[in-house]
């Protein structure tokens, strides 16, 4: 397993910690994605927002994705490329503010469509508006994260398609899948066309969605390049991809400090950190995330659960071995930190959250946020 190779013996411990050399990296693959087919990657704040980096993710990608207000405002005002919004269901109160920051807006139903339609043509500036289609067609394995799960709420089923109230619709938009290859994609393509090329014809884009693990070591970027260019050639339309994951895959670590150990049944260590508060999807999908220098159980000679701090009984991260016994004070890393688990943790239990930081190789190791009691407090009061 990978080793790292930034001094954190000085970070605070807990810490998300981005390495903005892997961060680039991506980049630059997604880029020349975008160079090969014309295509318009966005990042999805849903799975990275780490703002302080969006000058540097700005550089390469086209703008955001956003699901809500704020997501769409935090997009506009640290990026300042293009605002792309989708939600379920959009709320009156917010409707008019969301219309000042975005540039394309996604409805979830042509009902939706219909009760906004007027307020989106009269906005300040031009809005290109879409519609979210679900083909009903997935290989996700986890019901939790399958947009086309049954009786699902994302999206416009064929037989609930209405194409004469398509007047103002610029495009089309549907997210079928979740980290998987372009062989999916392919796939998911040929339902997609089958069901609703007919109306592709009349559109000035197509988005793909997110879900696409492009940046993964074994993805396939040809069969990807290949089935933009298809669709492309094919309808005349703008590509977009917005994938979270693919932009932060592989390039951040969760640092955490070895608090305690025990024995019941097997050894066990408690760690300053928390599958549920600050790794959920550790307990959601569920997984067990990589950690540098440890293997699987009875791979080394001493193996440990590793449990987190808050009063939670499942708050398990899972069991690892080993070469020497944990210890008081140990540092463990955990990879791939940077996707998802910052924008989904949360304080149960008055759990502080890990500090953020950064590194690149002209600053150095940057802390960039720490957190303290205000947070805690001003959330519910």
């Amino acid at each position: 397993m990978k080793d790292i190779d930034i001094n954190i013996s000085n970070l605070p411990s807990p810490a998300y910690l981005v390495d903005e050399r892997l961060l680039t990296k991506n980049l630059e693959t997604l880029n020349y994605v975008q160079e090969q087919t014309g295509a318009k990657i966005l990042l999805a704040q849903k799975g990275f927002s780490m703002h302080a980096l969006y000058p540097l993710v700005g550089k390469y990608l086209h703008g955001v994705t956003s699901s809500s207000l704020f997501e769409a405002r935090l997009g506009y005002e640290e990026m300042g490329k293009e605002v792309h919004v989708y939600a379920p269901a959009y709320m009156d109160r917010e409707f008019d503010e969301l219309l000042t920051y975005t540039d394309h807006m996604v409805f979830n139903s042509f009902d939706q469509w219909a009760r906004f339609k007027e307020r989106v043509q009269n906005a300040p500036k031009n809005i290109s508006c879409g519609i979210r289609v679900n083909p009903e067609y997935s290989e996700i394995e986890v019901p939790l994260y399958d947009p086309c799960y049954n009786n699902s709420r994302m999206g416009v089923t064929l037989p609930n398609f209405r194409p004469e109230e398509l007047d103002g619709i610029d495009g089309l938009h549907f997210h079928t899948m979740c980290e998987q290859n372009s062989d999916t994609l392919e796939r998911t393509l040929k339902v997609v066309e089958e069901k609703f090329g007919e109306y592709l014809h009349g559109m000035k884009w197509l988005n793909f969605g997110g879900g696409h693990h492009i940046t993964r070591p074994d993805y396939d970027l040809d069969t990807l390049i290949k089935c933009i260019l298809h669709m492309k050639e094919t309808y005349d339309v703008q590509i977009y991809l917005e994938p979270g994951e693919a932009v932060a895959l592989n390039t951040g670590y969760l640092v955490a400090t070895v608090l305690d150990t025990m024995r019941n049944g097997m050894d066990i260590a408690i760690l300053d950190t928390s599958a549920e508060c600050h790794m959920p999807d550790v307990l959601a999908m569920p997984y067990r995330p990589g950690i540098i220098g440890a293997g699987e159980p009875g791979e080394y000679p001493y193996t440990y659960r590793l449990g987190g701090m808050t009063c939670l009984a499942g708050d398990i991260i899972g069991d690892y071995s080993f070469k020497e016994p944990l210890k008081y004070g140990d540092k463990l890393v955990f990879l791939d930190m940077a996707h998802y688990s910052m924008v989904k943790n949360h304080m149960f239990n008055g759990v502080n959250l890990p500090a953020i930081a950064s590194y690149n190789d002209e600053e150095g190791l940057k802390v960039i946020r720490e957190f303290e009691y205000s947070d805690f407090s001003g959330r519910l009061s």
